[in-house]
């Protein structure tokens, strides 16, 4: 298993569980996309500054997940994030989401910087691409 770069606690809600009280497969997701979105917090991105001063967002390009084990109501689960590779305009990432040191879920997913009006990859603006090279 990778080292990890960013971790975030995320409880399971009802909300997020099908009729049996299991995690929805869908809903991995959400918390995924929560710890990536939290990971650029910790550098001091967010979605509306990147938007603002840098006219970026990112979008999911690919999406490899597989799923190990349930997790259930209630559960205090860590979402995790590392980087595995950066190019122009691409980052690598693999993360996991565990129940203490259990892997419940792995996923690499593979995320594109594109320009807000055109929605066409465009270069990783500087500033963060300097603070995830800070990680490496």
């Amino acid at each position: 298993m990778p080292e990890v770069d960013f971790s975030l606690p995320i409880r399971v809600y009802y909300q997020d569980t099908d009729a049996g009280g299991v995690v929805y497969h869908a809903t991995h997701l959400h918390f995924l996309e929560r710890a990536r979105y939290e990971w650029l917090r910790e550098f001091g991105f967010t979605a509306n500054s990147l938007i603002e001063s840098h006219g970026i967002i990112f979008m999911i390009r690919s999406l490899e997940i597989e799923y190990s084990k349930p997790a259930r109501l209630d559960n205090l689960l860590t979402v995790t994030v590392k980087v595995t590779h950066i190019g122009r305009s691409r980052i690598t990432l693999f993360q996991e989401i565990l129940l203490e040191n259990t892997k419940l879920v792995s996923a690499t997913i593979h995320v594109v910087c594109v320009g807000v009006t055109t929605l066409k990859p465009t270069s990783l603006p500087m500033p963060l691409r300097e603070k995830i090279g800070d990680i490496q």
